[in-house]
């Protein structure tokens, strides 16, 4: 009986060669000396545009801007699935979330489907993981060395009753519980136990954190992301994820983060209070009236406090990765390691009068993505392409010449690497909310964007036109083919749509 494709994925991991001979094709006679680390940087919910370097108004990344000078960045990446652990479990098997089937924040990732780290682990690397990754249980998928959230806990002691305190509830998006099955047997430990605030639901508009600047999450895992590089940097080749909070709520930064931002000092965005609820999905226009999490939203000034204390979050972010790429270099590192920066997701901050993600619209589906491969990339080269998170799996496998799986559904990006300016017309695909009766679904291709809804509207955007995605033009009939042709194009992408 011949493999299925899932079993194909399920075995390649275990029986591949530990590693493959680099071909010509990936080392050039300039290129004597292949890097032979990775070291990836990953942060959850931050907008795509976000970035000081892209002329953003109030971002203020510095060390990201430096980074991205030094490196390949690519102006239209996309994830997967516009929340947490669907999307970081595509970025880590390079598959949609429709094969790796790790449906929502709840779902525990298939332990058949193997990750990257399996791959560098049998490559001889060692794999680390230090920060947040959003197992939901205990599994380590492949990594080597892992420092989480529980660590952050116990390195926090009896400071850790801040944290919960700014969180005000269970929330393992946020880390606490990490596991959510540590608190179902006897509930929620906290309970009773916070120090209650003026919030007027679970989530707080934001301000400055009461933590001190140095046990912020983001400070534990840049210290300890340097301590992995001073013990094993110069022993062992390397994969490892240094990955933070930030800028993911508690809106909360450090202090001297959150002076950066006094309310005053910042806008709503152009969109807000300006979308034609008419035409829009029901679930986006409920959103927009009611925001349950935090119902103080619908106060243009508590709104302003929110985008203060999102680019302080932003700005502490930075300061963390500066650590981090400095200590890189002072290792002497650097030359050898490929460095990757990406989000999860993005955050919509106010656009269309959304907060969080998600949603379809750029901002929350949208992420920053750079990579600097020494002696390949050039220096502060931008490519346009539409991009998955689905190919970093196969681009860092095959930099470092080791055997990709075949089946994955992202191709690898060294092609543009390597060519940035060069074009594409292959969509790139977005899934959400799947095995619920409120599944949608998103191709992008070229200027259009297309997103299905199983009970709901269509959207359809022209973003070379309305880049804000404001004016929907689905059910318009003089576009009626190109609505016909996105929709034909993505149900063929995922056949169970039509059964949908």
């Amino acid at each position: 009986m011949p493999m299925t494709r899932k079993q194909f994925l399920s075995t390649t991991a275990v029986t591949a060669a530990p590693a493959v001979q680099v071909t010509s094709a990936l080392v050039t006679s300039a290129q004597a000396k292949r890097p032979k680390n990775v070291l990836f940087l990953l942060s959850d919910q931050h907008a795509p545009r976000a970035i000081s370097l892209l002329n953003h108004p109030y971002a203020r990344t510095p060390h990201l801007d430096a980074l991205a000078r030094d490196a390949v960045c690519f102006s239209s990446a996309y994830c997967t699935n516009p929340v947490c652990t669907p999307s970081r479990a595509s970025l880590l098997t390079g598959l949609y979330t429709h094969n790796h089937r790790t449906w929502n924040n709840q779902t525990p990732w298939p332990f058949e489907i193997k990750t990257m780290a399996h791959h560098f682990s049998r490559a001889g690397y060692i794999s680390g993981l230090i920060g947040k990754m959003h197992f939901v249980d205990a599994q380590t998928h492949g990594f080597d060395y892992r420092i989480d959230f529980n660590d952050w806990f116990q390195y926090l002691g009896p400071k850790a009753k801040l944290y919960a305190d700014e969180l005000s509830r269970a929330n393992s998006g946020s880390g606490l519980p990490q596991i959510d099955d540590l608190w179902r047997d006897f509930g929620d430990p906290w309970l009773e136990a916070r120090t209650k605030d003026d919030r007027k639901s679970f989530v707080h508009v934001g301000r400055a954190s009461k933590i001190p600047e140095r046990d912020h999450m983001e400070n534990f895992v840049a210290r300890e992301t340097i301590r992995f590089l001073k013990r094993f940097g110069r022993q062992h080749p390397f994969f490892l994820i240094s990955s933070y909070l930030k800028p993911h709520d508690p809106f909360m930064p450090g202090e001297r983060f959150a002076r950066m931002y006094p309310r005053e000092s910042v806008q709503l965005p152009d969109t807000w209070g300006k979308v034609a609820l008419q035409r829009v999905p029901k679930e986006i226009r409920s959103r927009i009236q009611n925001d349950g999490p935090t119902p103080e939203l619908r106060d243009p000034e508590q709104a302003r406090q929110r985008v203060a204390m999102y680019y302080g979050n932003i700005a502490h972010l930075d300061d963390c990765i500066g650590q981090v790429v400095n200590a890189l270099k002072a290792e002497g590192l650097a030359d050898d390691t490929i460095i990757v920066y990406s989000s999860d997701h993005g955050e919509m901050c106010g656009e269309h009068g959304l907060w969080g993600k998600f949603v379809f619209y750029d901002p929350s589906v949208g992420v920053p993505l750079f990579v600097k491969v020494p002696g390949m990339t050039k220096p502060g080269t931008a490519c346009g392409a539409h991009v998955s998170q689905t190919s970093i799996m196969p681009t860092l496998l095959e930099l470092c010449g080791i055997s990709t799986p075949a089946g994955l559904d992202g191709p690898s990006l060294v092609p543009f690497l390597r060519e940035p300016g060069r074009t594409s017309q292959a969509p790139v695909f977005a899934e959400f909310a799947l095995q619920s009766r409120n599944a949608k679904y998103m191709i992008r291709r070229g200027d259009w964007k297309y997103c299905h809804y199983t009970n709901d509207i269509p959207e359809l955007y022209n973003l070379k036109e309305d880049p804000s995605e404001m004016n929907n033009l689905a059910g318009e009939s003089k576009l009626s083919d190109k609505e016909a042709e996105m929709k034909q194009r993505l149900f063929a992408w995922q056949p169970t749509l039509a059964q949908a």
